[in-house]
């Protein structure tokens, strides 16, 4: 496999890149096969697992290697490049964990014994918050996932969760709900063993197939009052979600993927109508450097917003429009790229036996990702004219 130039600056975040590399270029092997059965990639988690990965959003004072943003975003970046689905899946395990260290959102006991079991029983975590009645919650819908209070301070939790990424591996389910009784929405950490929770494999999709972002389905689930992590006040501004840069960063390994696709087969293939390879031809270099202006600009833009976030803690809600921007701009050059990879390579890339085709599906699903290009553009243009 080939890699642009490494962001890392110091030893540990070289360290860090060449454990990537070398997962990426192991999942590269397995991806298509996963891609066409539509089957979750067990085999890599069980290669992140023995790598030492699971922990790397942990605190060091919960016992993690308590990475920052930046080094998130290396690792992401890099593992896409083998396969995407591992990787976006990752992400979220470790991101929600950033996250919740981030803004000490949840019980510090609970907290505390989820990181734990991360650590010394490599489990997975990952919230179940779409709902097919409401769509993405960043739009605002309530849950209508439905939370019941007992008498005993137990809660009754039904309803149905849609695009639940890991459901075949997780161990913890973060679950948004309506309180009946007051029309607040509640979060609630599930474990997979509770009675009433199951899975159904509803996933489809044409892209990110190997997520498996299956069905969670409730029926009478009934948890403890500590299963319940907080509950949402009013209509608060929204908070700068540092860790969402996980999501740009795979789809810009998408991206990297495609271009070296391109690149290998440019230096490559020579038609018999030429007496060199067609990398010699001026329009396909035009390609091939414009691919490296929107990859270069794409990730300076995603590490330097990175860098900030981390170097600067007292800014971060500054950072609020620059992080949608990172995405809406990683998004859209990772589609050109491979839109552009696409025409180098010509129609062999729409073989279903193609890397590249695959590209192509798994990047669109970058759009659906939070957050929405036009909630971006809204947030840009309230910034400029308030």
């Amino acid at each position: 496999m080939k890699f642009l130039p490494t962001f890392a600056v110091n030893n540990s975040q070289y360290d860090l890149v060449t454990c990537a590399k070398k997962l990426a270029a192991s999942f590269a092997t397995r991806a298509a096969y996963y891609d066409q059965h539509a089957l979750f990639p067990f085999e890599n988690f069980t290669e992140i697992r023995n790598a030492g990965l699971l922990d790397l959003t942990i605190p060091k004072e919960q016992g993690g290697r308590g990475a920052g943003l930046y080094e998130f975003m290396l690792l992401q970046e890099a593992i896409a490049q083998g396969d995407a689905p591992t990787a976006l899946s990752l992400g979220w395990h470790l991101g929600i964990i950033m996250n919740v260290s981030t803004y000490q959102s949840w019980p510090e006991a609970t907290f505390q014994r989820v990181c734990a079991d991360i650590i010394e029983n490599q489990k997975l975590i990952n919230s179940a918050h779409s709902e097919a009645g409401t769509g993405s919650p960043a739009r605002g819908g309530l849950p209508q996932t439905k939370a019941r209070k007992l008498e005993t301070g137990e809660w009754v939790l039904n309803g149905r969760k849609t695009f639940t990424s890991l459901a075949p591996i997780l161990d913890y389910f973060i679950v948004s709900a309506t309180i009946e009784e007051t029309d607040e929405v509640a979060e609630f950490l599930l474990t997979r063993d509770i009675s009433g929770l199951s899975i159904i494999e509803t996933w489809n999709s044409m892209s990110m197939r190997g997520t498996r972002s299956d069905d969670l389905v409730l029926d009478n689930v009934n948890v403890p009052s500590e299963a319940l992590l907080y509950i949402k006040q009013g209509t608060r501004e929204p908070k700068p979600q540092g860790w969402l840069l996980h999501i740009p960063a795979c789809y810009l390994g998408i991206a990297i993927a495609a271009r070296n696709e391109a690149v290998t087969f440019a230096e490559s293939y020579q038609p018999n109508s030429l007496t060199h390879p067609i990398s010699e031809v001026p329009r396909v270099r035009e390609r091939i450097g414009k691919m490296d202006v929107e990859l270069t600009a794409a990730r300076h833009f995603i590490y330097s917003v990175a860098k900030k976030w981390d170097d600067h803690p007292k800014l971060r809600n500054e950072l609020l429009e620059e992080l949608a921007a990172v995405k809406y701009v990683a998004i859209n050059v990772a589609l050109s790229v491979v839109d552009e990879a696409m025409r180098i390579v010509g129609a062999q890339s729409l073989s279903a036996n193609h890397p590249l085709q695959r590209h192509y599906r798994d990047v669109r699903a970058g759009l659906h990702n939070p957050p929405a290009d036009d909630l971006t553009l809204e947030l840009m243009a309230k910034r400029a004219l308030s």
